[in-house]
């Protein structure tokens, strides 16, 4: 496994590029529903949409040598608490009990349960709002392969 802290002190803090395709798919839809009449559908579209764009400036995932931080940017020197669970959004590799991508091929959801929050293991969901193949390659990297990994080409 990748997980170990030998090759942990070899790697390079990646952070993924910001993607705009979730929140852009979400205010075309959005549009599309307004045209149509379909205006409860556009109103929430829309303004998920517009906060997705929005958080695609601020949210960086941060992949350290030996654990994964969620960060605002402007405070990436700052420990920034969880507001549901409370603690930091720092998270260890080792501590990772899953992860998925949802689709690999159109990424738009993120999911990773890790044993360090709660022992029975938390859950975490987080829209990809970042470069859906780099998300994916650096997770396999330091998580190890999803239960539903695509194979190596």
């Amino acid at each position: 496994s990748s997980k170990g802290s030998s090759t942990a002190t070899r790697r390079q803090t990646v952070v993924p590029e910001p993607s705009f395709n979730v929140p852009l798919g979400l205010l075309a839809i959005a549009g599309f529903s307004a045209y149509e009449g379909v205006t409860p559908l556009a109103v929430v579209a829309g303004l998920l949409g517009a906060l997705l764009t929005f958080q695609a400036t601020r949210v960086k995932f941060q992949f350290e040598p030996d654990a994964l931080e969620v960060v605002i940017a402007g405070k990436e020197n700052q420990e920034t608490e969880n507001a549901f669970v409370g603690g930091r959004n720092r998270w260890r590799y080792d501590t990772f009990i899953n992860w998925e991508l949802w689709w690999p091929g159109f990424p738009i959801l993120v999911y990773f349960k890790e044993s360090q929050t709660k022992p029975e293991g938390q859950i975490h969901f987080f829209p990809v709002i970042f470069n859906g193949k780099q998300l994916y390659d650096v997770m396999v990297e330091r998580c190890g392969s999803s239960v539903n990994s695509l194979p190596k080409q």
